[in-house]
């Protein structure tokens, strides 16, 4: 299996296997903010929630994704991320379906999320790329993206149809294994910065 399960650990977050111990959590985390009723983007609903991680957790087992819960420094899951539409031969991961509940968006545990794992793909995997995937429409993600440093390669239009029946454009980002030196010290920097 590539990649391997792991568990990655920073000061603000850590990565752990999603697992359905973190299912009463992600309800919780999910139910902030009412995140699951954003059109544009897919997170599960809290009564959805159970049948998400089992979706995740067969796509492991089809050696499609690896994910993870997202804990804060006290353990409890706060969201979810992965490592999708892995290509092995290829080298190459797409971080996605991720998101975080309301009350720790917009601090630094994305930043240090990211890291992480573009860290672990980059120097353990030894990814040649990493992508990122949203919604066109979805700003807040795509400015996220772009503060990581990833660049834009382009809109897939009329992509994929989303839950509600509206077709989604989906904007492709990538960080390329050359750039990924000047990416890690960006981000170190963003982290190191104090926060109001």
């Amino acid at each position: 299996m590539w990649p391997e399960p792991v568990e990655l650990r920073g000061e603000h977050v850590a990565l752990s296997l999603l697992s359905q111990d973190h299912c009463a959590d992600l309800q919780e985390a999910t139910a902030d903010g009412d995140l699951h009723k954003l059109w544009y983007t897919s997170v599960p609903a809290p009564d959805q929630m159970s049948a998400e991680i089992d979706r995740r957790l067969g796509l492991m087992k089809a050696g499609s994704m690896l994910p993870f819960a997202i804990l804060s420094p006290t353990g409890k899951a706060v969201g979810m991320t992965t490592y999708m539409h892995i290509d092995a031969a290829n080298k190459r991961v797409e971080i996605g379906s991720t998101w975080y509940r309301k009350s720790v968006q917009r601090g630094p545990m994305n930043t240090e999320c990211k890291l992480l794992l573009l860290t672990h793909a980059f120097e353990a995997l030894d990814c040649i790329a990493v992508e990122f995937r949203t919604h066109r429409l979805n700003t807040q993600s795509r400015r996220a993206i772009e503060r990581l440093g990833a660049q834009l390669d382009g809109v897939l239009r009329s992509h994929s149809v989303m839950p509600n029946g509206t077709i989604r454009d989906t904007a492709v980002y990538s960080i390329t294994r050359f750039e990924w030196p000047s990416i890690k010290a960006h981000l170190q920097s963003k982290l190191s910065l104090p926060r109001p």
